[in-house]
């Protein structure tokens, strides 16, 4: 199965926001958005595109929450919606959704065009075996 291209590593348009450094953590550690995501149990390419699908200001918001829930770091609380400022910049911005979620939006188009050639091989796997059966009756 092959990975959609917003969820590839090599050319994700989400990999600036990802790889983007957040802050240093109490053990010296630098840690991501990649990594900070994760550790909160978040997939971090589906939080990437739920947050560009919204406003700036909408997911500076819920950025800032994100980093607010996250285990001490270098940073202070007062600093939290500046990391999020900063992050936010990294996004890819959506045209024409910058008030939906993306998910909202791949819920019926995208994934009917992505089920649609899945049933190929099925058919495919069918014919072959119908074919063998027959000349297995006629041999």
């Amino acid at each position: 199965m092959t990975l959609r291209p917003e969820y590839s590593l090599v050319h994700s348009e989400f990999n600036n926001f990802l790889f983007a450094y957040v802050g240093e953590e109490k053990s010296g550690l630098q840690l991501t958005v990649l990594s900070a995501l994760a550790r909160l149990g978040l997939d971090p390419w589906a939080e990437a595109a739920r947050l560009s699908g919204l406003t700036k200001e909408a997911a500076t918001s819920a950025l800032t929450e994100t980093i607010s829930g996250l285990p001490g770091g270098d940073w202070e609380a007062a600093d939290q919606r500046a990391i999020a400022v900063r992050l936010v910049g990294f996004l890819p911005r959506r045209s024409g959704t910058s008030a939906k979620s993306p998910q909202g939006d791949e819920s019926g188009g995208a994934k009917s065009k992505a089920a649609a050639p899945s049933w190929v091989p099925w058919v495919m796997l069918g014919a072959a075996l119908l074919l063998y059966f027959l000349w297995q009756q006629n041999g």
